[in-house]
């Protein structure tokens, strides 16, 4: 539409400045562009009513340049609270991501949705939500309601046709210390589930959901044959795209932004099929994209480095260069980078360093270099590094 009213006022403009003076050459080019630009509009309609959604940031007049900190739902309805709000006070930091629905796949509040709260997945750890927002409206803090969609063993519990059965009809878990267990993105149902726990924390007041595993255990590809679980013929990398893109058809609408994490390596490799992430194919269909690019998580040699975490600069360029580069295809439909960086020590890495002031900023001067501006800091107990300079320009 843009385009359009682009070569009217560029065609009246010239018509109306002198119609006597114009040849039938000038004439005939100014005609053949209008044309075409009505050709491309028609077009754009066209794929608009086969269910495409026009990329248009439902908050690009109002938000910051956001940078945060992650924050537990503990965290967020305890005493650390105000240690946070003095981090974002003193510093250029102006966002929390907090718990809405957990690892585990407890919602963090009451959300006085009676659907949601009969399914008996809520905690009430934030028990006061609108005083909360109030506070973080007070300090000017940019809020974002982090998500986990996939991993949530609390729903599988409470209904196994959701999740994934082993062969004998017993729940499949990961087999970890803390087994989880995750719900097949496959049913409907569960996009439904984790759409209306999206709105509810939009009418509480928060300003962008970040939905976070958004994909299939890891490994999937080796135990699909083995699992009994509702599917159909669509491979994974699209039933997690379409999940996002349902997401946000809806959330949009309510001024909300969507964001999702998704592997930092995703950025450098082929499509993840086992696991459903396609990071062109999320990438499309969000507002904002969060590649967890922590040093920690990358083996040895990438990006040149014998052991990434002991370079945090250089593992940190080149993850956004391989960023950038897998997303210059999507052009206007480029989401905003807004990386996932660390600020913990991974002790459990050889080689690893410890992570503090010069480290953080490391990874902030890679961004800087970069031309990205936006970035979150993920500590899982929310102790943040003090003193560190978060300048990226």
């Amino acid at each position: 539409m843009e385009m359009l009213l682009t070569a009217l006022l560029s065609l009246w403009g010239a018509v109306s400045g002198s119609y006597s003076e114009l040849t039938m050459e000038q004439m005939l080019q100014a005609y053949t562009q209008y044309a075409q630009v009505i050709q491309q509009a028609e077009q754009a309609g066209q794929s608009s009513s086969q269910g495409a959604l026009i990329k248009q940031d439902p908050q690009r007049n109002e938000a910051p340049v956001v940078k945060g900190v992650y924050v537990t739902a503990h965290s967020a309805a305890g005493a650390r609270m105000e240690t946070l709000l003095k981090l974002l006070d003193e510093t250029e930091l102006n966002s929390l991501v907090i718990d809405i629905k957990d690892d585990f796949g407890y919602i963090t509040y009451p959300t006085g949705n009676p659907e949601l709260e009969s399914l008996g997945t809520t905690q009430k750890t934030i028990a006061d939500m609108p005083n909360l927002m109030d506070k973080l409206k007070q300090h000017d803090v940019y809020p974002i309601a982090r998500i986990v969609v996939f991993k949530d063993t609390i729903l599988a519990k409470k209904k196994p046709e959701f999740s994934f059965l082993n062969k004998d009809g017993t729940l499949w878990d990961n087999g970890k210390a803390v087994p989880d267990s995750f719900v097949n993105p496959y049913k409907k149902e569960v996009w439904d589930y984790n759409i209306a726990v999206a709105k509810e924390a939009v009418k509480a007041g928060f300003k962008e959901i970040q939905f976070d595993y958004v994909r299939f255990p890891e490994g999937f590809e080796t135990r699909a044959d083995q699992l009994i679980y509702d599917h159909d013929e669509r491979a994974r990398i699209d039933v997690v795209a379409e999940f996002v893109k349902a997401a946000r058809k809806e959330l949009n609408p309510l001024g909300a932004r969507v964001s999702v994490d998704i592997f930092g390596y995703a950025a450098s490799v082929p499509a993840a099929e086992g696991i459903g992430q396609d990071f062109e194919k999320i990438s499309k269909h969000v507002d904002v994209i969060s590649p967890m690019v922590y040093p920690s998580h990358y083996g040895a040699g990438w990006f040149g480095s014998k052991v990434p975490d002991a370079a945090p600069y250089a593992t940190i360029l080149g993850a956004m260069t391989d960023t950038k580069k897998k997303l210059a295809s999507l052009q206007a439909e480029k989401p905003i980078i807004r990386p996932w960086l660390q600020d913990f020590t991974a002790s459990w890495i050889q080689g690893s360093i410890k992570y503090g002031k010069h480290e953080v900023e490391e990874q902030i001067r890679a961004l800087r270099d970069s031309g990205v501006e936006e970035f979150l800091l993920w500590n899982a107990v929310n102790t943040y590094t003090p003193g560190s300079r978060y300048t990226t320009k």
